[in-house]
C-alpha cells in the first residue's frame, strides 16, 4: 500500500465517499439497502435522484448520514432555469448536497457565459441553504483546456467540487483527469472522481492523484478490501 495512504482507516475512507444508487431502475429495498450500509460504515452520503430524496430522509432521520442529490443528470441539457428549480426543489425535500451537470454542449461550443451562470446559480442556492455544490464536467467529452475552462469557471463561481464524471457517459474517472482537475482548481477547493471506481486499487490511485471525494456504488467492497488487507498486515 503506496506510502501516502498507508494510514488510511476504513473509517477515514468510508468518510470520503458518496455511497451511491443512482440507475434507472431498481427497488424500495434498493434504496433501504443503500440507507443501511450508510449508517452502518458511516459513508460521507448517499447519493441518489431527485425522486428518492424524502424515503432517503425518513430512513436516516437522526444518522447525521447527508443525502445527496443530482441534478440536471445525466446529460447536463437542461436550461439554467429548470436546473435552479430542481436544485431549490432538490434542497426543500431534504437534499444536502448537489452533484449538477454542466451544460456540456455548451462548454464544447465555447459559450462560456452559460456554464458560468449555471455554476453561480448551482453556488448561489447552495450557499444560501448551507449546502454542498457539485460540478459534473463529464470529462470523457472535454479537452483538456475545456477541463481547465470549467475548472476555472467552478472557481470563480464558487462551488464546492469539480466532479469527474456521471457514470453514464462514455468513460468514468481516470487519474489523468484528477490529476488535471486538482491542479485547476488548486490545494483548496474540493475534486470528486466518480464512474468506474470499483475496487480499493482504483479508489487509492485517485486519492493519490488528488481526489478527495468518491461517489461509487462499490463503497461497501472497497472499504472491506481495506479492512482486509489492514487486518492481515496487523
Amino acid at each position: 500500500m503506496s506510502s501516502l495512504i498507508e494510514n488510511l482507516t476504513p473509517e477515514s475512507l468510508a468518510a470520503m465517499i458518496d455511497h451511491t444508487f443512482l440507475k434507472a431502475f431498481g427497488t424500495a429495498q434498493d434504496v433501504e439497502k443503500l440507507c443501511t450500509e450508510a449508517c452502518r460504515y458511516r459513508f460521507a452520503t448517499v447519493m441518489v435522484n431527485p425522486a428518492e430524496i424524502e424515503r432517503c430522509v425518513q430512513l436516516l432521520a437522526g444518522t447525521g448520514i447527508s443525502i445527496g442529490a443530482t441534478i440536471g443528470f445525466p446529460l447536463g441539457q437542461n436550461c439554467t432555469p429548470v436546473k435552479e428549480f430542481e436544485a431549490q426543489d432538490a434542497i426543500a425535500r431534504g437534499a444536502r448536497e448537489l452533484d449538477m451537470v454542466i451544460n456540456i454542449r455548451a462548454l464544447q461550443d465555447g459559450r462560456a457565459d452559460v456554464v458560468r451562470l449555471e455554476m453561480q446559480m448551482l453556488a448561489a442556492v447552495c450557499r444560501e441553504h448551507g449546502c454542498v455544490s457539485k460540478v459534473i464536467l463529464e470529462t470523457c467529452y472535454l479537452t483538456d483546456s475545456r477541463k481547465r475552462l470549467a475548472c476555472e469557471l467552478a472557481r470563480e463561481a464558487g462551488v464546492d467540487f469539480v466532479k469527474t464524471s456521471t457514470g453514464f457517459g462514455a468513460g468514468g474517472a481516470t487519474v489523468g483527469d484528477v490529476r488535471l482537475l486538482r491542479a485547476a482548481v488548486g490545494p483548496s477547493m474540493g475534486v470528486k472522481a466518480s464512474g468506474g471506481i470499483r475496487d480499493l486499487s482504483t479508489a487509492i490511485a485517485m486519492i493519490e492523484a488528488g481526489a478527495n471525494r468518491l461517489g461509487t456504488s462499490g463503497s461497501v467492497s472497497i472499504v472491506e478490501e481495506l479492512r482486509r488487507r489492514k487486518e492481515a498486515s496487523g
